[in-house]
Protein backbone atom coordinates (compact mmCIF):
# COMPACT_ATOMS: atom_id res chain seq x y z
CA UNK A 1 0.00 0.00 0.00
CA UNK A 2 1.35 3.44 -0.95
CA UNK A 3 0.69 6.81 0.61
CA UNK A 4 -1.70 7.63 -2.22
CA UNK A 5 -3.77 4.50 -1.54
CA UNK A 6 -4.54 5.50 2.04
CA UNK A 7 -7.20 7.91 3.29
CA UNK A 8 -5.06 10.27 5.38
CA UNK A 9 -6.46 12.41 8.15
CA UNK A 10 -6.32 16.19 7.51
CA UNK A 11 -3.27 16.69 9.72
CA UNK A 12 -1.28 14.15 7.69
CA UNK A 13 -2.06 15.63 4.27
CA UNK A 14 1.27 17.46 3.96
CA UNK A 15 3.55 15.60 1.58
CA UNK A 16 7.34 15.40 2.07
CA UNK A 17 9.27 18.41 0.76
CA UNK A 18 10.92 16.31 -1.95
CA UNK A 19 9.32 13.34 -3.66
CA UNK A 20 8.87 11.61 -7.00
CA UNK A 21 5.60 10.57 -8.63
CA UNK A 22 6.34 7.71 -11.02
CA UNK A 23 4.64 5.42 -13.55
CA UNK A 24 2.22 8.08 -14.79
CA UNK A 25 0.85 9.62 -17.97
CA UNK A 26 1.90 13.29 -17.92
CA UNK A 27 -0.10 15.96 -19.72
CA UNK A 28 2.40 18.57 -20.90
CA UNK A 29 1.48 21.79 -22.73
CA UNK A 30 2.10 20.28 -26.15
CA UNK A 31 2.01 16.50 -25.71
CA UNK A 32 1.21 13.52 -23.50
CA UNK A 33 4.14 11.37 -22.31
CA UNK A 34 4.74 8.47 -19.98
CA UNK A 35 7.07 8.92 -17.04
CA UNK A 36 7.26 10.62 -13.69
CA UNK A 37 7.60 13.96 -11.97
CA UNK A 38 10.19 15.06 -9.42
CA UNK A 39 9.13 17.67 -6.83
CA UNK A 40 11.59 19.50 -4.61
CA UNK A 41 10.71 22.15 -2.03
CA UNK A 42 7.31 22.82 -3.52
CA UNK A 43 8.45 23.20 -7.12
CA UNK A 44 8.71 20.89 -10.10
CA UNK A 45 12.33 19.82 -10.44
CA UNK A 46 11.81 17.99 -13.73
CA UNK A 47 10.45 14.97 -15.52
CA UNK A 48 12.03 11.67 -14.54
CA UNK A 49 12.05 7.93 -15.11
CA UNK A 50 13.16 7.26 -11.54
CA UNK A 51 11.11 5.14 -9.17
CA UNK A 52 8.95 6.88 -6.63
CA UNK A 53 5.34 6.89 -5.47
CA UNK A 54 3.65 4.65 -8.02
CA UNK A 55 0.78 6.38 -9.85
CA UNK A 56 -0.35 3.10 -11.38
CA UNK A 57 -0.56 4.59 -14.87
CA UNK A 58 -2.89 7.42 -13.82
CA UNK A 59 -2.80 10.86 -15.43
CA UNK A 60 -0.75 13.68 -13.91
CA UNK A 61 -1.79 17.16 -15.01
CA UNK A 62 -1.36 20.71 -13.70
CA UNK A 63 -3.67 21.95 -10.98
CA UNK A 64 -6.69 23.72 -12.45
CA UNK A 65 -6.82 27.54 -12.54
CA UNK A 66 -10.44 28.73 -12.48
CA UNK A 67 -10.67 32.32 -13.67
CA UNK A 68 -14.38 32.77 -12.90
CA UNK A 69 -16.71 31.17 -10.37
CA UNK A 70 -19.54 32.70 -8.37
CA UNK A 71 -20.01 29.42 -6.53
CA UNK A 72 -19.32 30.88 -3.07
CA UNK A 73 -22.67 32.70 -3.25
CA UNK A 74 -24.45 29.34 -3.17
CA UNK A 75 -22.94 28.83 0.29
CA UNK A 76 -23.64 32.39 1.44
CA UNK A 77 -27.29 31.98 0.44
CA UNK A 78 -28.04 28.24 0.76
CA UNK A 79 -31.75 29.13 0.65
CA UNK A 80 -33.45 32.23 -0.70
CA UNK A 81 -34.25 33.48 2.81
CA UNK A 82 -31.09 32.20 4.54
CA UNK A 83 -27.77 34.06 4.81
CA UNK A 84 -24.86 31.95 6.09
CA UNK A 85 -21.76 32.92 8.05
CA UNK A 86 -19.34 34.31 5.47
CA UNK A 87 -16.19 32.58 6.71
CA UNK A 88 -17.95 29.23 6.96
CA UNK A 89 -19.36 29.78 3.48
CA UNK A 90 -15.83 30.23 2.14
CA UNK A 91 -14.67 27.05 3.88
CA UNK A 92 -17.51 25.06 2.32
CA UNK A 93 -16.74 26.62 -1.07
CA UNK A 94 -13.03 25.85 -0.66
CA UNK A 95 -13.77 22.19 0.07
CA UNK A 96 -15.66 21.85 -3.21
CA UNK A 97 -13.07 23.82 -5.14
CA UNK A 98 -10.06 21.80 -4.04
CA UNK A 99 -12.04 18.56 -4.32
CA UNK A 100 -12.66 19.46 -7.96
CA UNK A 101 -8.93 19.77 -8.67
CA UNK A 102 -8.93 23.58 -8.68
CA UNK A 103 -5.71 24.65 -6.98
CA UNK A 104 -6.07 28.33 -7.93
CA UNK A 105 -9.49 29.96 -7.94
CA UNK A 106 -10.56 33.49 -8.77
CA UNK A 107 -13.58 34.03 -6.56
CA UNK A 108 -15.85 36.21 -8.68
CA UNK A 109 -17.53 38.35 -6.05
CA UNK A 110 -20.53 40.53 -6.99
CA UNK A 111 -19.98 44.28 -7.09
CA UNK A 112 -23.39 45.89 -7.40
CA UNK A 113 -26.63 44.31 -8.56
CA UNK A 114 -29.28 44.71 -11.23
CA UNK A 115 -32.72 44.21 -9.65
CA UNK A 116 -32.23 40.66 -8.46
CA UNK A 117 -30.39 40.00 -5.19
CA UNK A 118 -29.84 43.66 -4.20
CA UNK A 119 -28.24 42.32 -0.99
CA UNK A 120 -25.13 41.78 -3.10
CA UNK A 121 -24.38 45.45 -2.43
CA UNK A 122 -24.35 44.71 1.30
CA UNK A 123 -22.25 41.56 1.37
CA UNK A 124 -19.19 42.60 -0.66
CA UNK A 125 -17.15 44.03 2.23
CA UNK A 126 -18.03 41.07 4.45
CA UNK A 127 -17.08 38.57 1.76
CA UNK A 128 -13.70 40.20 1.16
CA UNK A 129 -13.06 40.37 4.91
CA UNK A 130 -14.00 36.70 5.34
CA UNK A 131 -11.70 35.69 2.48
CA UNK A 132 -8.80 37.61 3.99
CA UNK A 133 -9.45 36.14 7.44
CA UNK A 134 -9.54 32.61 6.04
CA UNK A 135 -6.24 33.25 4.22
CA UNK A 136 -4.62 34.73 7.35
CA UNK A 137 -5.67 31.75 9.45
CA UNK A 138 -4.38 29.27 6.87
CA UNK A 139 -7.81 27.67 6.51
CA UNK A 140 -7.96 27.44 2.72
CA UNK A 141 -6.54 24.54 0.74
CA UNK A 142 -6.87 26.17 -2.68
CA UNK A 143 -5.18 29.46 -3.55
CA UNK A 144 -8.05 31.97 -3.54
CA UNK A 145 -7.68 35.21 -5.53
CA UNK A 146 -10.18 38.01 -6.04
CA UNK A 147 -12.14 38.64 -9.23
CA UNK A 148 -14.46 41.66 -9.03
CA UNK A 149 -17.43 41.28 -11.39
CA UNK A 150 -18.91 44.73 -11.61
CA UNK A 151 -22.55 45.33 -12.55
CA UNK A 152 -22.62 48.49 -14.68
CA UNK A 153 -26.39 48.98 -14.42
CA UNK A 154 -26.00 49.80 -10.72
CA UNK A 155 -24.98 53.35 -9.78
CA UNK A 156 -23.53 52.02 -6.51
CA UNK A 157 -20.95 49.92 -8.36
CA UNK A 158 -18.07 52.43 -8.73
CA UNK A 159 -17.97 53.21 -5.00
CA UNK A 160 -18.23 49.54 -4.09
CA UNK A 161 -15.45 48.64 -6.55
CA UNK A 162 -13.22 51.45 -5.26
CA UNK A 163 -13.60 50.17 -1.70
CA UNK A 164 -11.99 46.79 -2.53
CA UNK A 165 -10.10 47.35 -5.80
CA UNK A 166 -6.70 47.29 -4.09
CA UNK A 167 -7.32 43.69 -2.98
CA UNK A 168 -8.35 42.43 -6.42
CA UNK A 169 -6.35 40.54 -9.04
CA UNK A 170 -8.74 40.84 -12.00
CA UNK A 171 -11.85 42.88 -12.84
CA UNK A 172 -14.78 42.20 -15.17
CA UNK A 173 -17.55 44.50 -16.34
CA UNK A 174 -21.01 43.06 -16.87
CA UNK A 175 -24.48 44.35 -17.69
CA UNK A 176 -27.47 42.21 -16.80
CA UNK A 177 -30.00 44.68 -18.17
CA UNK A 178 -32.46 42.61 -20.22
CA UNK A 179 -32.81 43.30 -23.92
CA UNK A 180 -29.09 43.11 -24.61
CA UNK A 181 -26.11 40.83 -23.91
CA UNK A 182 -27.06 37.76 -21.83
CA UNK A 183 -30.83 38.21 -21.88
CA UNK A 184 -32.53 39.27 -25.12
CA UNK A 185 -36.12 38.28 -24.25
CA UNK A 186 -37.39 41.00 -21.88
CA UNK A 187 -40.71 39.29 -21.16
CA UNK A 188 -38.94 36.06 -20.25
CA UNK A 189 -36.79 38.09 -17.84
CA UNK A 190 -39.93 39.69 -16.32
CA UNK A 191 -41.48 36.28 -15.71
CA UNK A 192 -38.25 34.86 -14.28
CA UNK A 193 -37.72 37.80 -11.93
CA UNK A 194 -41.34 37.62 -10.74
CA UNK A 195 -40.77 33.99 -9.85
CA UNK A 196 -37.34 34.49 -8.24
CA UNK A 197 -38.27 37.65 -6.33
CA UNK A 198 -41.74 36.37 -5.42
CA UNK A 199 -43.52 39.46 -6.74
CA UNK A 200 -46.36 39.96 -9.20
CA UNK A 201 -45.79 40.20 -12.95
CA UNK A 202 -46.87 43.84 -12.80
CA UNK A 203 -44.30 44.68 -10.11
CA UNK A 204 -41.59 42.72 -11.93
CA UNK A 205 -42.38 44.58 -15.16
CA UNK A 206 -42.21 47.95 -13.40
CA UNK A 207 -38.87 47.08 -11.80
CA UNK A 208 -37.54 45.89 -15.16
CA UNK A 209 -38.58 49.11 -16.88
CA UNK A 210 -36.86 51.07 -14.11
CA UNK A 211 -33.69 48.98 -14.55
CA UNK A 212 -33.66 49.50 -18.34
CA UNK A 213 -34.12 53.25 -17.94
CA UNK A 214 -31.40 53.51 -15.27
CA UNK A 215 -28.98 51.47 -17.33
CA UNK A 216 -29.61 53.69 -20.33
CA UNK A 217 -28.92 56.83 -18.28
CA UNK A 218 -26.02 55.64 -16.13
CA UNK A 219 -24.56 52.43 -17.56
CA UNK A 220 -21.91 54.01 -19.78
CA UNK A 221 -20.68 56.27 -16.97
CA UNK A 222 -20.56 53.42 -14.44
CA UNK A 223 -18.69 51.17 -16.87
CA UNK A 224 -16.17 53.93 -17.67
CA UNK A 225 -15.49 54.52 -13.97
CA UNK A 226 -14.92 50.80 -13.28
CA UNK A 227 -12.64 50.47 -16.30
CA UNK A 228 -10.64 53.49 -15.13
CA UNK A 229 -10.24 51.98 -11.65
CA UNK A 230 -8.89 48.73 -13.09
CA UNK A 231 -6.60 50.37 -15.64
CA UNK A 232 -5.13 52.73 -13.03
CA UNK A 233 -3.95 49.66 -11.11
CA UNK A 234 -2.85 47.64 -14.12
CA UNK A 235 -5.38 44.87 -13.47
CA UNK A 236 -6.46 42.51 -16.26
CA UNK A 237 -9.88 43.52 -17.58
CA UNK A 238 -12.63 41.17 -18.77
CA UNK A 239 -15.82 42.03 -20.63
CA UNK A 240 -18.77 39.84 -19.67
CA UNK A 241 -21.45 38.57 -22.09
CA UNK A 242 -20.39 40.32 -25.29
CA UNK A 243 -23.23 39.75 -27.74
CA UNK A 244 -22.11 41.65 -30.84
CA UNK A 245 -19.02 42.91 -32.69
CA UNK A 246 -19.92 46.38 -31.35
CA UNK A 247 -19.60 45.13 -27.77
CA UNK A 248 -16.21 43.66 -28.61
CA UNK A 249 -15.06 46.88 -30.27
CA UNK A 250 -16.04 48.82 -27.14
CA UNK A 251 -14.18 46.35 -24.94
CA UNK A 252 -11.07 46.55 -27.09
CA UNK A 253 -11.12 50.37 -26.93
CA UNK A 254 -11.30 50.12 -23.13
CA UNK A 255 -8.18 47.96 -22.96
CA UNK A 256 -10.05 44.74 -22.22
CA UNK A 257 -7.90 41.65 -22.80
CA UNK A 258 -10.50 38.89 -22.35
CA UNK A 259 -14.03 38.39 -23.69
CA UNK A 260 -15.81 36.37 -21.04
CA UNK A 261 -18.78 34.18 -22.02
CA UNK A 262 -19.62 35.74 -25.43
CA UNK A 263 -23.28 35.02 -26.06
CA UNK A 264 -23.12 34.72 -29.86
CA UNK A 265 -20.73 33.23 -32.38
CA UNK A 266 -20.46 36.62 -34.07
CA UNK A 267 -19.17 38.16 -30.85
CA UNK A 268 -16.67 35.33 -30.37
CA UNK A 269 -15.42 35.72 -33.95
CA UNK A 270 -15.03 39.46 -33.41
CA UNK A 271 -13.12 38.81 -30.20
CA UNK A 272 -10.77 36.44 -32.02
CA UNK A 273 -10.22 38.98 -34.80
CA UNK A 274 -9.52 41.70 -32.21
CA UNK A 275 -6.94 39.57 -30.42
CA UNK A 276 -8.99 39.10 -27.25
CA UNK A 277 -8.82 35.80 -25.39
CA UNK A 278 -12.17 34.02 -25.12
CA UNK A 279 -13.56 32.44 -21.95
CA UNK A 280 -16.39 29.90 -22.19
CA UNK A 281 -18.37 28.16 -19.48
CA UNK A 282 -17.63 24.48 -18.92
CA UNK A 283 -21.22 23.80 -17.71
CA UNK A 284 -22.52 25.00 -21.08
CA UNK A 285 -20.53 22.28 -22.86
CA UNK A 286 -21.46 19.54 -20.38
CA UNK A 287 -25.17 20.45 -20.47
CA UNK A 288 -25.19 20.50 -24.26
CA UNK A 289 -26.01 24.19 -24.49
CA UNK A 290 -26.55 27.50 -22.72
CA UNK A 291 -29.05 27.78 -19.88
CA UNK A 292 -29.97 31.22 -21.30
CA UNK A 293 -30.45 30.12 -24.90
CA UNK A 294 -27.19 31.68 -26.08
CA UNK A 295 -24.50 30.14 -28.29
CA UNK A 296 -23.44 26.61 -27.36
CA UNK A 297 -19.83 26.23 -26.22
CA UNK A 298 -19.58 23.09 -28.33
CA UNK A 299 -20.14 25.23 -31.44
CA UNK A 300 -17.43 27.67 -30.33
CA UNK A 301 -15.02 24.81 -29.64
CA UNK A 302 -15.66 23.36 -33.07
CA UNK A 303 -14.77 26.72 -34.61
CA UNK A 304 -11.63 27.13 -32.49
CA UNK A 305 -13.14 30.07 -30.60
CA UNK A 306 -12.35 29.07 -27.00
CA UNK A 307 -9.10 29.79 -25.15
CA UNK A 308 -10.17 29.29 -21.52
CA UNK A 309 -12.82 27.24 -19.78
CA UNK A 310 -14.25 28.57 -16.51
CA UNK A 311 -16.40 26.69 -14.01
CA UNK A 312 -18.88 29.61 -13.80
CA UNK A 313 -21.16 28.01 -11.20
CA UNK A 314 -20.11 24.31 -10.99
CA UNK A 315 -16.49 23.80 -9.78
CA UNK A 316 -16.48 20.14 -10.83
CA UNK A 317 -17.31 21.10 -14.43
CA UNK A 318 -13.72 21.97 -15.34
CA UNK A 319 -12.09 18.57 -14.79
CA UNK A 320 -15.04 16.83 -16.45
CA UNK A 321 -15.09 19.16 -19.46
CA UNK A 322 -11.33 18.98 -20.03
CA UNK A 323 -11.46 15.21 -20.51
CA UNK A 324 -14.88 15.07 -22.19
CA UNK A 325 -13.90 17.60 -24.86
CA UNK A 326 -10.66 15.72 -25.55
CA UNK A 327 -12.69 12.50 -25.87
CA UNK A 328 -15.24 14.09 -28.22
CA UNK A 329 -14.50 12.71 -31.71
CA UNK A 330 -16.19 15.64 -33.43
CA UNK A 331 -14.05 18.32 -31.77
CA UNK A 332 -10.48 19.21 -32.78
CA UNK A 333 -9.03 19.69 -29.30
CA UNK A 334 -6.82 17.00 -27.78
CA UNK A 335 -6.00 16.56 -24.10
CA UNK A 336 -2.95 18.89 -24.07
CA UNK A 337 -5.11 21.67 -25.50
CA UNK A 338 -8.08 21.15 -23.19
CA UNK A 339 -5.80 20.95 -20.16
CA UNK A 340 -4.18 24.24 -21.25
CA UNK A 341 -7.68 25.76 -21.30
CA UNK A 342 -8.09 25.04 -17.58
CA UNK A 343 -4.53 25.65 -16.41
CA UNK A 344 -1.74 27.29 -18.44
CA UNK A 345 -3.83 29.79 -20.42
CA UNK A 346 -5.91 31.23 -17.55
CA UNK A 347 -2.78 31.40 -15.40
CA UNK A 348 -0.86 33.32 -18.06
CA UNK A 349 -3.67 35.76 -18.84
CA UNK A 350 -4.17 36.46 -15.14
CA UNK A 351 -0.46 37.19 -14.74
CA UNK A 352 0.40 34.02 -12.79
CA UNK A 353 3.65 32.94 -14.43
CA UNK A 354 4.57 30.46 -11.68
CA UNK A 355 1.91 27.78 -12.31
CA UNK A 356 -0.32 26.05 -14.83
CA UNK A 357 2.22 23.73 -16.49
CA UNK A 358 4.21 20.65 -15.56
CA UNK A 359 7.55 22.32 -16.20
CA UNK A 360 10.77 22.65 -14.17
CA UNK A 361 10.85 25.63 -11.84
CA UNK A 362 7.11 26.10 -11.64
CA UNK A 363 4.99 25.60 -8.56
CA UNK A 364 4.12 21.95 -8.00
CA UNK A 365 0.35 22.23 -8.38
CA UNK A 366 -0.43 18.73 -9.61
CA UNK A 367 -3.48 16.48 -10.00
CA UNK A 368 -3.55 12.71 -10.17
CA UNK A 369 -6.56 11.62 -12.24
CA UNK A 370 -7.82 8.09 -12.90
CA UNK A 371 -10.32 7.39 -15.70
CA UNK A 372 -12.52 4.48 -14.67
CA UNK A 373 -15.06 3.82 -17.46
CA UNK A 374 -14.26 7.21 -18.95
CA UNK A 375 -15.05 9.14 -15.76
CA UNK A 376 -12.51 11.54 -14.28
CA UNK A 377 -11.70 10.50 -10.73
CA UNK A 378 -9.25 12.74 -8.86
CA UNK A 379 -7.05 10.55 -6.68
CA UNK A 380 -4.48 13.08 -5.49
CA UNK A 381 -4.09 16.85 -5.29
CA UNK A 382 -0.90 18.78 -4.51
CA UNK A 383 -0.58 22.55 -4.18
CA UNK A 384 2.97 23.91 -4.05
CA UNK A 385 4.13 20.37 -3.39
CA UNK A 386 1.83 19.80 -0.42
CA UNK A 387 -0.77 17.07 -0.48
CA UNK A 388 -4.20 18.68 -0.17
CA UNK A 389 -6.48 15.78 -0.92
Amino acid sequence: MTLLDTAPRPETLVQAESFTLSNAVLVLPDRVVEGGLRVEEGRIAGLTRSAGIDMGGDVLMPGIVDIHTDHVEKHVFPRASVRWDMLNAFLAHDAQVIGSGITTVFDSLPVGAAMHRPERREILAELVAALEEARALGLLRADHLLHLRCEVSDTATPALAASVIDRAQIVSVMDHTPGDRQVTDVEDWVRGMARDMQVSLEESRALTEELIARSGREGARVRAEVVALARARGLPLLSHDDASPAHVAMARAEGVAISEFPTTRAAAEAARAAGLAIVAGAPNYLRGGSQSGNVAVRELLGAGLVDILASDYVPRALIDAAFAIADDPDLPQGLPETVRMVSATPAALAGLADRGRLEPGLRADVLRVARPRGRSHIRGIWRAGRRMA
